[in-house]
């Protein structure tokens, strides 16, 4: 654990609180892209199938927990929520996310740092979180509507990834023999994916007005 991780996992968490405020609290899902809130749920799902035999240390389990129960939940609201799904922008949100994820899953059992059930569910869940946004951006720029809650998770996501791989660079340099490149080629080719919407989030801030994506 070092301030990276921790600014990290709590910038992770505060994405998931300002979706949930959006979705409890508004009782409105607009501009949320379900396909990505789907993935994020398989993401978590196959990356903690060791949730119950390797216990790390309490604020571990507790995170994974959030996660996993956030993650699932958010997909319940904009399932089965008689007030939310109505929110829910279907028409715009045709991303077939499906086709990412054979792809992330053949790529796990090919590249793996280990053969075995959980180590390949663990790769593919990093390779499966590498595009997982990819709905959700193209949602964003497809309905030209972003609210500041919903660009407020969106940057926030990308913020945790942005600091992880200071973490992991921070632990390249303290901590010998620290070397995970399914991690780090994954994590780097997701905070490119969110290049673009910083730019326009920070530009829509910089000058006050309201954040849009070009088509």
């Amino acid at each position: 654990m070092n301030v990276f991780r921790l600014a990290g996992d709590m910038t992770h968490l505060l994405s998931v609180v300002v979706l949930l405020l959006k979705i409890h609290a508004i009782k409105s899902c607009a501009g949320i892209s379900l396909k990505t809130q789907e993935l994020y749920a398989l993401v978590f799902a196959a990356r903690y199938l060791d949730l119950f035999v390797h216990f790390v240390s309490l604020y571990n389990t507790v995170m994974k927990l959030v996660f996993l129960a956030s993650s699932f939940s958010i997909v319940w609201y904009m399932r089965r929520h008689k007030i939310v799904r109505r929110t829910y922008d279907k028409d715009h949100d045709t991303f077939r996310h499906y086709f990412l994820v054979l792809p992330c899953l053949l790529l796990a059992l090919l590249i793996n740092e280990k053969f075995t059930f959980r180590e390949v569910m663990w790769a593919f869940s990093i390779y499966l979180e590498a595009v997982a946004i990819f709905p959700q951006l193209v949602l964003l720029q497809r309905t030209k509507n972003i609210d500041n809650l919903t660009g407020q998770y969106v940057f926030f996501l990308g913020a945790y990834r942005v600091l992880y791989i200071l973490n992991w660079i921070y632990r390249y340099f303290t901590e010998p023999h620290f070397v995970h490149w399914i991690s780090w080629v994954a994590g780097i080719m997701q905070t490119l994916l969110y290049a673009d919407f910083f730019y326009y989030y920070i530009m829509s801030w910089k000058n006050n007005v309201k954040l849009e994506l070009p088509a």
